[in-house]
């Protein structure tokens, strides 16, 4: 059995990997789920934020918080240029996310000059707050953080998706065709999305490079399949209904998935097997929705059933 020091530092590791990895979540979510758009930007825009703000922090030695503002931007773009590619070079939403995704690969790498920069002796964002509580940076401070950062996002898109904009962005995924029939700009929304979601997605690698104090050229593979099994798992857990409910899921997903392959590590299971494991999350996830439809019909009085 575990012991209660491994139990709390296993949820300790889970939460906070779980609050900086949920940008990608909400990433995922934003173009998956409200745009269906399935996009690949994700892998190599997590890198652009995380190898923007190592540049500027350990190469320039520029304020930590302006550099993750900067990686954000640099996610905007990387979105945006996905999204045009989609509307006005007519390119296929999947074959625009991997020709972004492949060519971010060198753009990480001309960003860096190298394939990975260290930031040990750098002063991060958790630093400076440390710094000015007068306190040394631990795991609950980089909680803490973390979790005022992602209640203030989910905050302004919650805030968001409610206003003209965002109900306008939400019915180009429900229904492209009633949108510009309408006489709204679909392309306008789709670029718009696309832009958002790899912000977040970029300000999610600018933190992961901050709280691991590195940032490697590879640290992004595999970084779609998380969002999306994060979305998924909240998905199944949660049963979303509203916008606030969605988010919600996507940070829930996010906190599970982590928790999973947490403890996965902590009872010995190779580094290499995660990608199986994550696998197999995501496919009970998507088979729960079935099994309790199944249930619930197994146990109706026939009568009913029929």
């Amino acid at each position: 059995m575990l012991s209660p020091i491994i139990i709390e530092s296993i949820l300790k590791t889970s939460i906070s990997e779980g609050l900086v990895f949920a940008f990608v979540a909400i990433g995922v979510f934003l173009t998956l789920r409200v745009l269906a758009f399935p996009d690949l930007t994700v892998d190599g825009s997590f890198v652009v934020g995380g190898s923007i703000v190592a540049v500027m922090v350990h190469v320039g030695g520029y304020n930590p918080f302006l550099s993750t503002i900067a990686a954000f931007v640099g996610g905007l773009a990387c979105g945006s240029i996905t999204g045009l590619l989609n509307t006005k070079l007519r390119l296929p939403a999947l074959l625009a996310g991997i020709l972004m995704m492949v060519g971010l690969y060198s753009v990480n790498l001309l960003i860096m000059g190298r394939p990975n920069l260290p930031l040990l002796r750098d002063i991060t964002m958790f630093d400076s707050v440390a710094s000015w509580f007068g306190m040394e940076r631990n795991t609950i401070l980089v909680i803490i953080i973390l979790a005022v950062i992602v209640f203030g996002v989910i905050m302004a898109l919650r805030w968001f998706l409610r206003t003209e904009i965002g109900l306008a962005l939400r019915a180009t995924g429900d229904n492209e065709q009633m949108v510009r029939a309408l006489g709204a700009d679909t392309d306008k929304n789709i670029v718009l999305g696309c832009a958002l979601s790899n912000g977040l997605v970029a300000l999610s690698g600018a933190l992961v490079a901050q709280n691991q104090q590195f940032c490697d050229v590879n640290m992004g593979i595999g970084m779609i399949v998380m969002g999306l099994a994060a979305v998924i798992i909240g998905e199944a857990v949660i049963r979303p209904r509203g916008v606030t409910s969605m988010l919600l899921a996507a940070l829930t997903g996010t906190f599970l998935y982590r928790l999973f392959i947490t403890i996965a590590l902590r009872l010995g299971l190779a580094p290499g097997n995660l990608k199986l494991i994550t696998a197999l999350l995501v496919i009970i996830a998507m088979a729960i929705p079935y099994i309790r439809k199944r249930l619930r019909h197994e146990w109706m009085p026939p009568a009913v059933r029929w």
